[in-house]
């Protein structure tokens, strides 16, 4: 059979990769609990569905414009005032089926071959291969967390080359949860500005950020320079939408038209009816982030006791998103040399499944997400931590 070259040095997804493994294990009659899925365990508000229900009765089924219909745009221009005070047009967003396809979407459109994109590691899975599938290099710039898992400007500095045309950012992050304050932003969009290289800030979690951190955005940025950055959202996580596949883009006039010329020759416009849940979405209320966000708190915590009071753990504490990212390699040893081994061995024993740090561009590390009810999670850590300790 013929494959393309540029599928060769693809990886598979980690995290499809857990959960096969965990589907093999529950059909031997295993029980198995999931800390690895980046979905809020919330369900879809009624006024969204109810948005989805009226659309169907209505027979708003037929294909829309590939940016999505001007309803839906305009209600994503008006969250960046709502939230950001920020001035948007209509003609400055777009509707792609998930941030995936919007970031996807984006490189295509920025990147010519050989350019190189900074990454800060750790990343979510998904960058690097969509930058080597849109002919990029991605050139990952290592944290550490003492630093809170943050990048800093000497570090992006360091990697930076004459070929580097576009740095990624994500803010809260997945996978450590840790998030750049705005003042930190700015600082690095001042030397992204300075090397005129191209900013895109990927924003999913902005809404799920924990006091007394407050959600930080480029948004502003595009205001004053709409050329120089491009920001990311979706309603996936901040309003339990993961499977109506709902991302939007806030970019250059320019710039959107462009990626709406890559998406309407991949996916066209995204499911129709999905487009009138969103705009019920965006236009409120909100009530269910706050609910969302005081329950995440208090499992972030719980989780936070807990994996700390593992000797040789190191874990930062996140202001945002549902994830946990906690140093875990003082437990490798010759059976399990690193961070995939171990998650197969937690996963085999304790019976949870959890993501390598590996997928995340740090071996060191394993990805807990705390978006599952108390209950379970507390259940589940304490499974892995009877492995780790020998219990």
């Amino acid at each position: 059979m013929r494959i393309s070259d540029r599928l060769k040095k693809l990886k598979p997804s980690a995290t499809l990769a857990v959960n096969a493994k965990a589907q093999e294990l529950k059909a031997q009659g295993r029980e198995i609990v999931s800390l690895a899925v980046g979905e809020p365990d919330f369900g879809t508000p009624l006024h969204v569905c109810l948005a989805a229900k009226k659309a169907i009765d209505e027979g708003f089924t037929r294909y829309t414009p590939v940016p999505g219909i001007p309803d839906l745009r305009a209600a994503i221009a008006g969250y960046y005032g709502q939230f950001y005070g920020v001035c948007a047009k209509a003609e400055n967003t777009m509707a792609s089926t998930g941030g995936k396809q919007v970031l996807f979407n984006l490189l295509m459109a920025l990147i010519n071959p050989g350019d190189e994109v900074l990454i800060p590691a750790p990343y979510w899975v998904s960058y690097p291969p969509m930058v080597e599938l849109a002919g990029g290099v991605p050139v990952i710039v290592p944290t550490t967390p003492e630093s809170g898992f943050l990048v800093s400007v000497r570090d992006l500095e360091d990697n930076c080359s004459p070929r580097t045309t576009v740095l990624m950012l994500n803010t809260p992050s997945n996978p450590t949860g840790c998030h750049y304050d705005q003042a930190a932003l700015d600082e690095i969009a001042r030397w992204a500005r300075s090397k005129g290289i191209f900013i895109i800030s990927d924003e999913v979690y902005d809404r799920l950020v924990f006091e007394p951190a407050k959600p930080s955005t480029l948004s502003g940025l595009w205001q004053r320079h709409p050329e120089s950055v491009a920001v990311v959202g979706a309603l996936s996580k901040s309003f339990c939408m993961t499977g109506w596949r709902v991302g939007w883009l806030l970019a250059h006039a320019d710039l959107v038209k462009a990626c709406s010329k890559i998406q309407g020759q991949s996916t066209s416009n995204i499911n129709s009816i999905a487009q009138k849940a969103a705009i019920a979405a965006l236009t409120g209320p909100w009530g269910l982030v706050e609910q969302m966000k005081t329950a995440f708190v208090r499992r972030r915590d719980l989780a936070l006791s807990v994996i700390r009071s593992w000797p040789g753990v190191t874990c930062p504490t996140p202001d945002g998103a549902f994830y946990l990212f906690p140093v875990l390699d003082s437990y490798y040893d010759d059976q399990t040399p690193d961070s995939a081994a171990l998650c197969t061995r937690l996963l085999e024993e304790a019976g949870v499944a959890l993501v390598p740090g590996s997928a995340f561009g740090d071996d060191r590390c394993v990805r807990f997400s705390y978006a599952v009810a108390d209950e379970v999670l507390e259940s589940a850590l304490a499974k892995v931590g009877k492995v780790l300790l020998g219990g």
